[in-house]
């Protein structure tokens, strides 16, 4: 695993870990059903000692949705604020993975960090629901939370996209479908590493095979999964938008040991020269989620560090 070895060392360990479970990483296992349920399995079993945080609350609740009910889970911090930014949260997955709970500990911090409500939806996920499902549900629940700002208790006018991977794609994906709809009005868009492109071209999507993190043979079986055999349009996959401009401004960030990172640098340089403010970082030695897989390391506190400086200053 040539690879590796470009890999920072802190953050390598836990992958060893992962390729000792699950030789040859998660897509290995050929069964969705299954590989969702070892992927549940495996975070549960690394969050079920961990106690609930006393300064948030949450409650899931379900709204009317493209195909019939929405999930939503919605974050509150238990500390009364005269005036809260909102954050509209996309869970990662590639598409095919995720729900709720995969992401929760994530929507926890960044209720609690910012003193925002956060609200989180659970899209629907490919094969079983292809594009355009999965838009569909993600622009659905942003215009209730939009619509609900009052009951809600946020200031509408500081109201932001999170996700990663999967959920940046669907954030920026959202975000130019609230441009195209006349809203709602967006402040910020923070999209660490997001999936993007369905075209699978760039060299880094050609050289990142064998991390273990979503690897390009992944990456090439959910874009199928999630397209359907359908076209991708600019709401399937943003890099192919002709017309960035007129977005909320983005953060971007993403490894050099990831394989999305040529297909978001490119994008965060497209939306710079159509005028849109970008912020992009990216990191050597950092894989797909290292931060996540790794966050004890030093490079992982250094990106949820940079994340959390940049969306105080927009949500400010």
């Amino acid at each position: 695993m040539p690879q590796h070895d470009r890999i920072d060392p802190e953050s390598l360990v836990p992958l060893a870990a992962l390729y000792e479970a699950l030789p040859g990483g998660f897509n290995a296992i050929p069964d969705i059903e299954a590989r969702r349920a070892t992927l549940y399995g495996m975070l549960a079993q690394m969050t079920a000692d961990l106690p609930p945080n006393p300064n948030v609350s949450f409650e899931d609740v379900s709204v009317p949705g493209p195909a019939g009910d929405l999930a939503l889970r919605v974050y509150r911090p238990v500390t009364q604020s005269a005036s809260r930014p909102g954050i509209y949260f996309i869970h990662g997955g590639g598409m095919v993975l995720g729900n709720l709970d995969t992401d929760h500990l994530t929507a926890v911090m960044l209720c609690e960090t910012f003193g925002a409500v956060v609200v989180s939806v659970d899209y629907r996920l490919a094969p079983e629901h292809p594009y355009p499902a999965g838009t569909d549900d993600c622009f659905a629940g942003l215009a209730w939370m939009a619509a609900n700002a009052g009951t809600l208790d946020y200031d509408p006018a500081r109201l932001a996209l999170y996700g990663g991977s999967a959920g940046g794609g669907l954030a920026i994906s959202t975000a130019l479908r609230a441009r195209d709809n006349g809203g709602p009005a967006l402040c910020y868009v923070m999209a660490p590493y997001p999936m993007i492109d369905d075209r699978n071209e760039t060299a880094s999507s050609r050289e990142i095979v064998d991390i273990g993190i979503w690897d390009r043979a992944g990456n090439v079986e959910a874009w199928a999964w999630y397209l359907g055999g359908k076209p991708a349009d600019q709401y399937a996959a943003p890099s192919r938008a002709t017309d960035l401009s007129g977005l909320p401004p983005h953060f971007i960030d993403v490894g050099d040991r990831d394989m999305f990172h040529d297909e978001d640098v490119e994008f965060a340089g497209r939306l710079e020269a159509a005028g849109v403010p970008v912020e992009l970082h990216v990191y050597p030695g950092a894989y797909h989620a290292s931060e996540v897989f790794a966050p004890t390391a030093a490079l992982s506190q250094q990106i949820w560090a940079t994340r959390i400086a940049a969306m105080q200053r927009a949500l400010a």
